[in-house]
């Protein structure tokens, strides 16, 4: 299932005491369809998940989706470590009327292969929603293996993955070995335009909020067969996609947002702000 070309990993806009900003989060979306998203990944860890509780997730999930209204795909970050806790808050995004769920691989527990294949395998059973798995072993210090994906990939409403491994190899062998109906997209910015000349579909992508038309001009050359200008786009938007990784994520994209006239507030801790260092290169970054 294609979900679409470029998906925004949404930001979380909070007001100024830290709580969702849910007016901020209508504007947001409506500047993002306006340019170049064609769907919208809300709560995965651009959306400051682990500091979200269940029930704002659910907010969030109500909102968007009322305020997307079925305009681009919706898909819910429902993915945790707790088996048990994917399969409650996945049944919950379902009655908010989400288009699929995003479920990251099973972080700081470390399962085996087998154990992620069942932990995804028990959540796929419990709803009718297209899932995409999301792999970024980075962040749950785990990786799942292609092996793994493929084999959920079997499973009906398994659709899609969204690969942030780094292996290009990895990436090749899902591509090959899946259903030409199964969907791989980027995980990182920076290698969307590698991951589509392999075949994949398209990126979950942080650096849309800021390069939206961008991206999707790129992904668009590229499939129509102008590849050399789809890679100048690709160069000349890398230092964008790589300055808004330089603190962790989203620090760096809700202060490019508000130097763009977008508020969506700060971060909630563990983040922090940027520096005034930080932000005086990212803002030279952004002009240049």
């Amino acid at each position: 299932m294609n979900f679409g070309q470029v998906l925004t990993a949404l930001v979380t806009p909070f007001d100024n005491e830290g709580k969702i900003d849910l007016e901020r989060t209508s504007i947001l979306i409506e500047y993002l369809l306006d340019n170049g998203t064609d769907g919208l990944v809300v709560a995965g860890t651009t959306g400051e998940s682990p500091t979200l509780t269940n029930e704002e997730k659910v907010v969030l999930f109500t909102h968007v989706v009322k305020q997307v209204n079925k305009r681009v795909p919706v898909i819910a970050g429902t993915g945790s470590n707790d088996t048990a806790a994917s399969i409650q808050l996945t049944k919950e995004a379902e009655r908010c009327g989400v288009d699929g769920i995003m479920l990251v691989a099973p972080y700081y527990n470390k399962p085996s292969q087998q154990g992620m294949y069942e932990h995804f395998a028990a959540i796929a059973k419990e709803t009718n929603l297209p899932i995409m798995l999301y792999n970024i072993p980075g962040r749950s210090a785990v990786n799942m293996t292609a092996e793994t994906i493929i084999q959920l990939s079997m499973l009906d409403n398994i659709v899609s993955v969204k690969e942030a491994s780094g292996d290009l190899d990895q990436v090749s062998e899902i591509i090959n070995s899946t259903a030409d109906d199964f969907s791989v997209y980027s995980g990182d910015d920076g290698l969307t335009l590698p991951m589509l000349a392999l075949g994949a579909d398209g990126v979950v992508s942080v650096a849309s909020h800021i390069i939206g038309n961008e991206m999707k001009a790129m992904v668009n050359h590229f499939l129509n067969g102008n590849t050399r200008e789809a890679a100048t786009i690709h160069r000349n938007m890398l230092p964008v996609m790589n300055g808004l990784f330089t603190a962790p994520n989203p620090s760096p994209v809700k202060a490019a947002l508000q130097m763009k006239g977008i508020e969506t507030g700060g971060v909630r801790l563990p983040l922090v702000r940027l520096t005034d260092e930080e932000m005086e290169k990212l803002k030279l970054l952004l002009e240049g």
